[in-house]
């Protein structure tokens, strides 16, 4: 999903499947996940999009799954129920948000999808 750079806000919405691990707790697959078991993550990606040329990626940002809380990710497995993460999408100094965030800078929670 491509959002202007400038944009107030943003929202990407998809799919992450939530499965139980063989050594117990959760693990994640999907195609937006990335990392082997046990050091699971996604990436927000900034880049260019200029129209006569493809996207042309300058910086991401890696939203750490794997050290979640497993009572959050049970939650969040529950029928009719997501996971949500939310973060500003620039830094102290005003530049897109870049290398692995974490909490404080990054907050999970499970959420009905209705």
């Amino acid at each position: 999903m491509l959002v202007p750079g400038d944009a107030d806000a943003a929202t990407f919405d998809f799919t992450v499947d939530i499965l139980s691990a063989a050594a117990g707790g959760w693990d994640f697959r999907g195609p937006y996940v990335h990392g082997k078991p046990g050091e699971r993550f996604l990436y927000l990606t900034w880049g260019d999009h200029p129209p006569s040329a493809g996207f042309t990626m300058f910086r991401r940002a890696k939203l750490h799954l794997s050290p979640l809380d497993p009572a959050l990710i049970t939650r969040a497995a529950a029928e009719a129920h997501r996971l949500v993460a939310r973060l500003a999408l620039t830094d102290a100094r005003g530049g897109p948000r870049c290398a692995s965030v974490r909490p404080p800078d990054l907050a999970w929670t499970a959420e009905p999808t209705s």
